[in-house]
């Protein structure tokens, strides 16, 4: 004879509880975790590398010599650049003769057409390009980051039913961030 075995319901609501148990305790913890989750997020460059030997930055005014001249593009862009190294490098910034010079110029801020919509401009773009020139002042050039001289170049769309200074006040941050970016991985990755 074959006996099926018996649960009681004693059984049955003990299991019933230890996963309603485990659900709960899962759904509370949840929220706790992705609260937690960002401040876990790492923040890195490509092959960001900065030789022991280097120990000093001098960054200079990055002056505005495009065209047309947004105000506060040069004081901005220079502001930032030096946070951003001062935050993630451990160089100090000097005055005068850096083991790294950093100087440069803003040779293009245009505006053009970008996109058509029914015979009008619906999209325009705005180009800013920034001349950097970097200089290795270490007596051995074979440390850290060779000299150079270019054009770092970015472009940024907006409508084309906004005015040039609607379109800027809401394009000077992402522009401040996206060339600051640029520049400072042009000068400290290996790319």
């Amino acid at each position: 004879m074959n006996k099926k075995p018996r649960h009681s319901g004693q059984e049955t609501r003990d299991k019933g509880q230890g996963v309603n148990f485990k659900k709960m305790a899962f759904l509370c913890l949840l929220p706790c975790a992705l609260f937690l989750l960002p401040a876990c997020k790492i923040y890195s460059f490509k092959n960001v590398s900065i030789p022991k030997e280097v120990k000093t930055i001098k960054v200079s005014y990055i002056e505005n010599k495009a065209n047309f001249v947004d105000p506060q593009l040069s004081p901005q862009l220079t502001d930032k650049l030096k946070q951003k190294i001062n935050n993630q490098t451990s160089l100090t910034q000097v005055q005068d003769d850096g083991d790294y010079d950093v100087s440069g110029y803003i040779s293009a801020y245009n505006i053009s057409t970008a996109g058509v919509s029914n015979s009008q401009a619906a999209t325009n773009r705005l180009t800013v390009s920034v001349h950097i020139i970097f200089k290795n002042k270490l007596t051995d050039q074979k440390i850290g980051t060779p000299d150079f001289e270019e054009d770092v170049s970015r472009n940024f769309d907006f409508s084309a039913t906004l005015t040039i200074t609607d379109a800027e006040a809401q394009l000077t941050p992402t522009i401040i961030s996206n060339m600051t970016d640029e520049i400072f991985n042009r000068i400290f990755s290996n790319w």
